[in-house]
């Protein structure tokens, strides 16, 4: 398809010759992903374009489309003793990257959000953190399903957001080292797993990666939410409690469908209950792996003095 080819002239299989162009890698990385975002992308352009009533094109031509690909599900993993080398690993003095985006990582794993609902994580958003029911409250702004979500904290993900916030005067979690009262970046944790490339020669790593560092296979941020959902199958929890931390819509229990929740959702709910009984659970597991005791009681009165 021509660089300069009107937008008329553009026929059903130009977009398919494309789509095929980007699985096959022609411009980048082989994506099936990125051929579907196009054909969206491209949808849009000409029903809109279609729609204006200036004879701009008569009819889209992304309609019947041949199929792509299904995606295909992702399945990285980490074992235990994975878990246990990236979790110690994580706190090694002599690492290139900085420390919040290190202790975000942990946070994912320990509170199965995504990336983008905990890295922008401000102090307005969390709740009763020296009480019996701390929360993290993530705004619809920042959630993929356009809905508030009220996520549970274990006593493990309290000590992360604890040594996360510095000081009093520090208003996000997760701050840039770079660029002071700014959340990090939205790519800087997927950037510090893989490490970052020579412009030239972009088999050459220009700043290890923390997988390289730790000697650990490959795996990205949103693996460490399918680990955490993976220990809490293994601890016998099912899919739809699973699911309400990983905040999937619907999903199905004992054959009947449990819808989504929409709206505030109270901290003494049953919903809210079996959240916190599933990412407690996965805590004390995560301790179990890496060796390293929940804290006393006497411990946690110590921290809330000093915080």
């Amino acid at each position: 398809m021509p660089g300069k080819t009107l937008a008329r002239d553009v026929t059903k299989h130009d977009i398919a010759t494309l789509s095929n162009d980007i699985v096959a890698g022609k411009f980048g990385v082989p994506s099936v992903s990125n051929a579907r975002h196009m054909r969206k992308a491209a949808s849009g352009l000409f029903n809109c374009a279609a729609e204006a009533g200036r004879d701009y094109v008569t009819a889209s031509p992304c309609v019947n489309l041949p199929k792509l690909d299904p995606k295909h599900p992702r399945t990285r993993v980490l074992s235990e003793d994975e878990i246990r080398i990236f979790w110690h690993g994580l706190d090694r003095d002599d690492l290139p990257w900085d420390r919040r985006t290190r202790l975000a990582l942990k946070f994912e794993l320990v509170t199965m959000l995504r990336s983008n609902e905990l890295l922008s994580a401000h102090r307005t958003e969390l709740f009763d953190l020296d009480g019996e029911h701390p929360r993290f409250d993530v705004p619809l702004k920042r959630v993929k399903k356009r809905r508030v979500i009220q996520q549970p904290l274990s006593s493990l993900a309290v000590e992360i957001i604890r040594e996360a916030l510095a000081s009093k005067d520090q208003q996000f979690v997760f701050e840039s080292p770079v660029y002071e009262g700014e959340p990090i970046h939205r790519t800087a944790m997927a950037t510090a797993l893989r490490g970052t490339k020579h412009e030239k020669n972009k088999d050459k790593t220009k700043t290890p990666g923390l997988c390289e560092l730790l000697g650990l296979k490959p795996f990205t941020p949103h693996d460490l939410r399918r680990t955490a959902a993976t220990l809490a199958g293994d601890l016998a929890f099912d899919d739809a409690a699973i699911a309400k931390c990983l905040d999937h819509a619907v999903v199905k229990k004992n054959e009947a469908i449990v819808p989504s929740v929409t709206g505030r959702v109270y901290v003494h709910s049953p919903r809210m209950q079996e959240k916190r009984s599933v990412l407690d659970s996965v805590a004390a597991e995560l301790r179990r792996i890496i060796g390293t005791p929940a804290p006393t009681k006497q411990a946690e009165a110590a921290l809330r003095l000093v915080a």
